[in-house]
């Protein structure tokens, strides 16, 4: 039985594909294979490429972004999701709005601190050190995620 994952920002270019392949290698190196990863924007242009400081500031860590083209949210693909993991509270109303309430949570939920429940600095336009940040935020965020799943036997 697979467990399908669904991370969502507005346009599919920055912290959502981030997500995904933090938790695509997160997961790669927990041996956990029964967990699909997706990401899609509240308003994104499909097939817009990830932005250009995602794949540097992923090879710094060394993680590959691999392909990637910009998905719009849809109904179907919030059915398709077990959980959604959103940057913000305007995605977690766009998650609603499509029937997604009971599986939708912040992505940061699953942290301890200050950093629990807040959104997810959104990087497009800045500078590569705010790539930095939003990244750093996220693998912090993906990894409180899967122990997470792990600690309730998901994955």
């Amino acid at each position: 039985m697979s467990y399908n994952l669904l991370f969502v920002c507005t346009g599919n270019t920055c912290r959502s594909p981030l997500a995904a392949a933090l938790a695509r290698h997160a997961l790669a190196a927990r041996d956990a294979d029964d967990v699909a990863i997706r990401s899609a924007g509240t308003s994104a242009w499909p097939g817009s490429p990830a932005s250009s400081e995602v794949p540097l500031v992923l090879e710094e860590i060394g993680i590959q972004l691999g392909e990637h083209e910009a998905t719009e949210l849809s109904p179907e693909l919030v059915e398709w999701a077990d959980l959604i993991l959103v940057m913000g509270l305007s995605h977690r109303r766009a998650v609603e709005a499509l029937g997604g309430a009971s599986k939708v949570e912040l992505v940061t939920a699953f942290l301890d601190g200050a950093e629990a429940g807040q959104p997810v600095l959104d990087p497009i336009g800045a500078s590569v050190e705010t790539y930095r940040r939003t990244r750093d935020q996220l693998q912090r965020s993906v990894d409180g995620l899967l122990d997470h799943l792990e600690s309730s036997a998901v994955i």
